[in-house]
């Protein structure tokens, strides 16, 4: 867990999307978390992820400004930023070839600056990046930018939109998820959905959240002519309303958020009727940020709401992780890895020594209801009845545990051979 420093200080929750970007924060002991506005007082929070390189010269603008000055004809824009770094080939912008890396975390700089609206530029004290979905490539295109920011502080970690959600939720009261709490984000051509429920019978209280994406019409480009908008706002309302009797059916569910910008009561109306029954209703569009704030103040200074729960999202280890060892000569549980971590996060090194034998077992126990098993991993080219080991695990996705052994010899006794055992052990099936 991290300490906390000067209460001066600030954290960050940053939504990064290809599309738009949001910067919500808080100060150090605060837990009001409030959002950055691209325009001061205005309650707009979306930041556009492009970037404009001004015409024939070395000078870049992002976001909206950068906008505009590709529409004044200055400049060339670089829209869909994010997954020009993640796809990972040169862009080419006026015969000159750019890392797209180097240009997403140009903008991820110049973006992060407007936080000189509220505090002085060294006053970060720890950073949550959020996005829609982590894998090994958007962890490595992430990392690569955080590097290449050199932050005065070392705290940053990453979370998906999913965990995001999660953090949001637990920071506010506990009647809004007593049942399954939605999330109904509305995305260019689909609305994809978020589920979260709670097991209470378990302690502490597992808390899962599932999602599906269901096709929805684009709410751009609208007709100019106010006959043909009216059909198609009313279009929009049936389909919506089509949407949330499916995810409502047959389910008790205590709170609905509705994020995205084309959510609006002017179409939204037997579909938002039919929501409002028995349930609470959001509309917003900074929950992801917020969520990221909240997730970062988790890690500073776990609340109580934290400790009486555990998250078990597709981002997160599902199995407890351990070994059976001898202590003072009983045998006994040494815990590896806990369930609940983030598996890129997850992280154990071990040594210990092995006494007549030429393997190991690992005990796998899901925390999901797949029951537990038992993992035995040879070592055969492994010499002499006692041998000193050094265990390595790591997670190379959320299902595929990485182990590694390496003999370490016993000092004068025997020399080190370092000779390296390497299993891949997947901790469940689908």
């Amino acid at each position: 867990m991290f300490k906390q420093s000067s209460s001066e200080k600030l954290i960050v929750g940053y939504d990064l999307g290809d599309a738009y970007s949001q910067i919500s924060y808080c100060t150090v002991g605060n837990e009001e978390v409030e959002t950055l506005s691209p325009v001061t007082g205005a309650e707009n929070y979306n930041i556009p992820t492009v970037l404009c390189k001004r015409s024939g010269v070395n000078q870049w603008f992002y976001g909206k400004e950068a906008i505009r000055y590709a529409e004044e004809n200055q400049g060339v824009l670089i829209e869909n930023v994010l997954s020009l770094a993640v796809d990972g080939e040169e862009v080419q912008i006026e015969g000159t070839a750019f890392d797209p890396v180097a240009l997403l975390a140009l903008f991820f700089k110049r973006s992060l600056g407007m936080l000189s609206q509220v505090a002085a530029s060294d006053k970060l004290a720890a950073l949550m990046i959020t996005c829609e979905k982590l894998d090994y490539r958007m962890l490595e295109v992430l990392s690569k930018v955080v590097a290449a920011l050199k932050l005065k502080t070392d705290k940053v970690l990453f979370q998906s939109h999913t965990e995001s959600f999660y953090y949001y939720m637990l920071h506010q009261p506990k009647e809004l998820w007593q049942a399954k709490a939605l999330l109904l984000e509305y995305q260019e051509s689909c609305v994809k959905i978020y589920h979260m429920e709670c097991n209470r019978r378990t302690t502490p209280v597992v808390v899962y959240i599932d999602s599906e994406e269901l096709p929805f019409p684009p709410y751009k480009p609208m007709p100019e002519m106010p006959a043909l908008r009216e059909e198609k706002l009313e279009r929009l309302d049936e389909e919506f309303l089509h949407v949330a009797e499916h995810v409502c059916h047959n389910t008790v569910i205590s709170s609905v958020y509705l994020i995205g910008e084309h959510y609006s009561e002017e179409w939204m109306k037997k579909s938002l009727r039919f929501l409002c029954k028995g349930r609470r209703v959001f509309q917003g569009n900074n929950l992801f940020s917020k969520g990221a704030c909240y997730g970062m103040l988790e890690r500073l200074s776990v609340s109580e709401a934290g400790k009486a729960h555990v998250f078990l999202g597709n981002d997160k280890l599902r199995s407890n992780i351990g070994m059976k060892i001898l202590r003072r000569g009983e045998e006994s549980y040494y815990a590896l890895l806990d369930a609940g971590v983030n598996w890129f996060e997850a992280e154990q090194t071990l040594e210990f020594y092995l006494q007549d034998g030429n393997f190991i077992e690992l005990v796998i126990t899901s925390l999901t209801g797949k029951g537990s098993k038992t993992v035995r991993i040879g070592l055969e080219e492994l010499k002499g009845a006692l041998n000193r080991l050094r265990l390595h695990l790591t997670l190379k996705e959320e299902n595929k545990l990485l182990v590694e052994l390496e003999d370490l010899g016993l000092g004068t006794f025997r020399e080190a051979t370092h000779h390296v055992w390497k299993e891949e052990i997947m901790l469940y099936e689908g």
